[in-house]
């Protein structure tokens, strides 16, 4: 069995010289980066876009709740009105007995509204939460795009050896790293 030994390049150059790094390495290196990136950016996004998702979800909840009070509120109502109708056209000593109804149901329209209002609020918080996450995915959705564009790029520079599309490849690559750190910054 034999034991190849690998070649070191280092070893062919001139006593005290450096390495010199190539074109192609500097692309490689550059993906690698902009690949960890966007994943990293990749995953922020996403986790921001389910939080949004949930806060959305819990507005429209929120929201049906509070329409199911206003209904039973106006189902109330309704039998406030009902009571009084009655009052006006009853004789006065049969109407008694619907004066404790009346005020039964007014105190019962005051807590169905409480409920309703609490309801409403909540699902406008929860509207406006969802809103405030949604703007910096959509900035890191962008980031995204320009990370893709800069790899993209650089994988053409590595088959061409046209140095200025790698520089295109940094430039849309800044592009992306600024667009991620505005989304950071929105949170």
């Amino acid at each position: 069995m034999s034991h190849a030994k690998l070649h070191d390049p280092s070893h062919d150059l001139p006593h005290g010289a450096h390495p010199h790094h190539t074109l192609a390495q500097w692309v490689a290196i550059f993906t690698a980066l902009l690949a960890t990136l966007g994943a990293i950016v990749g995953y922020q996004g996403s986790r921001l876009m389910h939080e949004a998702l949930l806060y959305k979800n819990e507005s429209v909840l929120k929201k049906a709740q509070a329409t199911d009070q206003w209904n039973y509120y106006q189902a109330v109502s309704t039998k406030e009105h009902v009571m009084e109708l009655a009052v006006e056209l009853l004789p006065p000593e049969r109407a008694k007995p619907f004066a404790a109804k009346i005020a039964k149901y007014r105190t019962q329209k005051d807590q169905v509204k409480a409920k309703a209002d609490a309801f409403e609020a909540a699902s406008e918080h929860a509207d406006a939460e969802s809103a405030r996450l949604d703007r910096p995915y959509t900035s890191m959705a962008l980031a995204m795009i320009f990370l893709q564009i800069a790899i993209s790029l650089a994988s053409i520079t590595a088959l061409t050896g046209r140095a200025w599309l790698f520089a295109v490849a940094g430039i849309s690559a800044a592009a992306g790293i600024i667009l991620w750190v505005t989304g950071l910054w929105l949170v």
